[in-house]
Formats: C-alpha cells, sequence, structure tokens
C-alpha cells in the first residue's frame, strides 16, 4: 500500500507511529560504560508472568507498550520458556528496574525485541551498561545479525542511543494500532504527551 504525501487521517481511538528498524552486522568496538557493583541481569523466570507483567507496565507505559499485555498468560509463558528466547531483567541495588528480551527465533539472527529502565535509571549509565550485555550475549551466538526497531512514541533518545550503540537504521514504516489506554490495557493517565482522540 502506497501512503500518500501530506497528512493523512487516523481514526479516534487509534495511535500512528513512525517505526525505524536498525541493525548491524558485526559486534562493534566497546564503548565506556558506568558499572555499579549492585547492577545485574538476572534471567526471567517463566512461571512469575505477573512479576513480568508489573515490571514490563513499570517500563512501558510511557511510551505505549502494550503487545504483551494483549497476549494471554500462557502465551507469554510460551516466549518466556522458548530456549531461543532470552529474557532478563536488570537490577539495580535489588530492585527490578529494567527489560532485555533477545529473540534467537529466526535462524543466524537476533531481535533486541524489549529494551528498556524504569524512569529511575534514565540517565544513570544504566543503558550504557545493559546494551553491553545484550552485545556480548547476542553476538555470542552465531548470528549474522543483530536488530531493532524504535518508533515515535518511545523515548526521545531511544533512536540516537541505537545508532551511537552501533546499529544502522535500514527501513521506515508508519504503524496503526489500537490505542491501549482506549482499550483497556494501560491506564488512559499513561503516556500524557500521547493526546487520546
Amino acid at each position: 500500500m502506497e501512503i500518500p504525501d501530506g497528512y493523512s487521517d487516523i481514526p479516534s481511538g487509534k495511535t500512528a507511529s513512525v517505526v525505524t528498524h536498525l541493525q548491524m552486522f558485526q559486534r562493534p568496538p566497546a564503548r565506556p560504560e558506568r558499572s555499579e557493583a549492585a547492577w545485574t541481569l538476572r534471567k526471567v523466570d517463566s512461571s512469575g508472568v505477573d512479576r513480568y507483567r508489573t515490571l514490563f507496565r513499570r517500563i512501558g507505559e510511557d511510551w505505549l507498550w502494550s503487545s504483551r499485555l494483549e497476549m494471554s498468560d500462557d502465551e507469554v509463558q510460551h516466549v518466556l520458556s522458548d530456549p531461543l528466547y532470552d529474557a532478563y531483567v536488570f537490577e539495580a541495588e535489588g530492585n527490578e528496574e529494567g527489560l532485555i528480551e533477545l529473540d534467537f527465533r529466526i535462524k543466524d539472527e537476533c531481535e533486541l525485541s524489549f529494551f528498556g529502565l524504569t524512569p529511575l535509571m534514565v540517565g544513570r549509565g544504566a543503558g550504557r551498561w545493559m546494551m553491553s550485555r545484550v552485545l556480548e550475549c547476542a553476538w555470542s551466538r552465531p548470528i549474522q545479525r543483530l536488530w531493532v526497531h524504535t518508533c515515535s512514541l518511545d523515548h526521545p533518545g531511544a533512536l540516537d542511543f541505537y545508532v551511537r550503540s552501533g546499529f544502522v537504521p535500514f527501513r521506515r514504516q508508519v504503524e496503526v494500532t489500537d490505542d491501549p489506554r482506549i482499550i483497556g490495557l494501560l491506564p488512559r493517565t499513561a503516556a500524557p504527551h500521547v493526546p487520546l482522540l
């Protein structure tokens, strides 16, 4: 489908975003990072779906993350227990403050499917530390490509962060979806920077 130049109406109850896909074909050189002894990664326990969803909401509510909230508990548990899917919780001072998910289910590649921090940790160097762990984990397997996508609803620094981390943009799309606040997956107060229509 061709998108015409100019403005296009988006129906009420929907959100629209520009999605940028980025990729890399080899592990980039290591970048300086800040590290604290109290920062650790812990593999997600697939039996703790409620705990996982709580963290997913804490991280993604401001950015309208909703895909995991649309899934049944069994569907989430199935993804998290797949041996080709690695999900990690970032812990700071013993508290769950971040999430990394790496999808190896397509041969020779890895998708960084989720990467995020709670507001408490943004701007403290934790994102750079987490990205270093992503690159170590992803490139420790026999992959040929690591890729990620971000959108205009995400944190305003996300796209630049991925580029600085070594990813190169290769595709742009427009995504129109149900507004998760309208359909009840997120509170109506979520993402106040995105108007409810």
